[in-house]
Formats: C-alpha cells, structure tokens, sequence
C-alpha cells in the first residue's frame, strides 16, 4: 500500500512539472495591440498602401472637396498651394505626402460656441459617407515629433498639424477621378486644425534658357531677363553660366543685326559702390565671353547698375535672388 502511494505521488509531481499553468500560457502568447487613440511606438515599419483602400463611388467635387459645417468658418487665410509637402501618422510616424494641399485653422462664426464633437461627428459622418477610410486615430510621441519637424516646410504656419500628444484624426480617399487624397484634423473645444492633400507628382517646369527664347524676349519686350551664375562676389562665370552665354552668342549670330546693351545687377546686400564694380565688372565679362565666340565687340555694351534697378523689394532671400541678374537690352 505505501509504494503504491509513494507512486502516484512521484505520478503526479512528474504531470505538474510538465505542465505550465494557463495563465503563463497565455502570457507567453499575448501581444499588445495598441488601442485606438493610443501612442504608437515609432519604430514600427508597416507602411500604408493607397491600393489597399477600396474606390470611393461618390462624387467628391473639386479641390478641397467639401465645405465647413455650418457654424464654422476659416480663422485666417488657409495655406493653399499647388505642390506642396505635408506629413501624415501613419502608423504613428509622420509620413512625408506631396501634393496638392490645403491647410487651415478653423474656429466658429460670431455668436455661436466651438463645439469640438460638433465638428469631429461632421467630419467623421461626411467623410464616412463618401467612402473614406480611418487609417489612424493616436498621438505621437515627442521623439517622434523631434525626428521630423524641421522636414516640414511649413512647421507653424496656418493648420498645422503633427504635435506631440496632440489627437490627430487621418482619412485615406481613393478615387479613379481624383486620384488619391488624405484628410487628417485634429480639435479640442477651442478650435480646430484641418489638412487636405491630393496626392500628385511634380510636373517639371524648369527648362533650358535657349537662343531662340531670347531672340523671342527681345523681340517682343526689347529685353531678355537672364540669371547667369558667377562665382561669388567675382566676375568670373561658373560652367552652368557659360551655358547661358552661349545660347546668347546663338541668338545673335542667327540675328546678324541685333545689338544688345549687357546690363548687370544685383542685390543690395554690401556696399554700394562694391556692388556697382561688381555688376560692371560681370557684364563686361559676358561681353568678352561673347567676343571669344565671335560675336563683333560693335555690337556690344556693357554697363553696371548694383542695386540701383531692383525688380523686387530686397526684403527676402527669394526676392534677393530676383535681383541678381543680367539684362540684354536690344538697342536698335
């Protein structure tokens, strides 16, 4: 009788051993998935695939594609340009999309209260209706926010969206007409934040300066705005500005009669009297450039005004860039 139990005991010790309890079974198994408005880790690397959103069948109307609700209204003017760059969560990281967009901050007309679920229900139940697909709901977290925001060009202007902790909304649209198009916004009981981006590749507009361009320009204006690169705060052209005198030496052997006066300008960054130099000395260097490919020097001139003529204010590095140029000026 004692072996017998002494049997079953050691039986029983030997099961229990082989077996893990239930409990640590499913922990072993379990994997967290994030929660809806939960922070998502930022090293995840599942990307969003437009082709895996079914074909909306409404008829979206044109850019934007949808008004405000009632009650509601633009705070300022909206940021809108052609092609442009603007992130998206996807995943919780912030996704670079190029585009045509729409950026804005939105509050309430006069009279009337923000309402944040007001706007969010509006938006979620348009958005749903023309077959849009909630592709995120979440935060991110501020190392996310760090690795990207200097990326965004247009970090802090009108609607712009992709804050730590911030509750960001993200809707996917793919249309056969429009192509395909993101609408993210984010809201709290103060106001709104609202991005629309359809999604297009650049169209090239840069092209060579060519002969026949400028024969055109003079013949039409009497005269030909041209950006010929020197090396800086010298007279000397780079090879890429050789390239434009070389069309300009094209242009006047195909028109033996032309005359052109070379008129150099810049900025107003520096001394006067130092710009006024410089501009002379880089328009005589494109008239010698010309000479050495066997245009007549009597058919030349060349003058430097600096900063005397800007064709815009010298305000911004853009405008800046404007000015700095050479103008051929037909004189006969």
């Amino acid at each position: 009788m004692k072996k017998t139990v002494i049997l079953f005991i050691l039986a029983t010790i030997v099961i229990s051993c082989k077996q893990k309890p239930k409990e640590d079974v499913e922990k072993a198994n379990h994997v967290e998935i994030p929660a809806t408005g939960q922070k998502v880790k930022t090293d995840s690397t599942q990307d969003f695939n437009f082709e895996e959103i079914p074909y909306t069948k409404a008829d979206l109307g044109v850019f934007p594609f949808f008004t405000l609700p009632n009650g509601l209204k633009e705070m300022n003017k909206p940021l809108q340009k052609k092609f442009d760059i603007c992130f998206f969560p996807v995943e919780g990281v912030m996704k670079a999309f190029e585009g045509k967009l729409y950026k804005a901050n939105i509050t309430n007309e006069e009279g009337i209260q923000f309402s944040q679920h007001y706007f969010e229900k509006s938006m979620d139940d348009y958005l749903t209706s023309i077959g849009a697909v909630k592709i995120f709901s979440g935060t991110i977290t501020q190392d996310e926010f760090e690795r990207y925001y200097k990326k965004d060009p247009n970090k802090g202007d009108e609607g712009d969206i992709g804050y730590a902790d911030e509750q960001i909304n993200v809707y996917a649209i793919r249309s056969k007409t429009q192509g395909n198009i993101l609408v993210q916004y984010s809201s709290t009981n103060a106001g709104a934040k609202l991005n629309i981006l359809q999604q297009k590749l650049l169209t090239q507009t840069i092209s060579k300066i060519t002969a026949d361009d400028i024969i055109q320009d003079l013949v039409q204006t009497g005269k030909s705005i041209l950006y010929i690169n020197f090396d800086t705060d010298k007279s000397d052209i780079t090879a890429d500005g050789k390239e434009v005198v070389s069309q300009i030496a094209e242009a006047l052997h195909k028109d033996k009669n032309l005359k052109i006066s070379i008129e150099g300008h810049t900025d107003n960054t520096g001394d006067a009297t130092h710009n006024k130099k410089l501009s002379a000395d880089r328009a005589n260097s494109v008239m010698e450039a010309l000479v050495s490919q066997n245009i007549l020097k009597t058919r030349l001139s060349a003058k430097g005004f600096g900063a005397e003529r800007p064709l815009a204010a010298n305000d911004s590095e853009e405008s800046k860039a404007k000015n700095r140029r050479v103008e051929l000026v037909k004189i006969n």
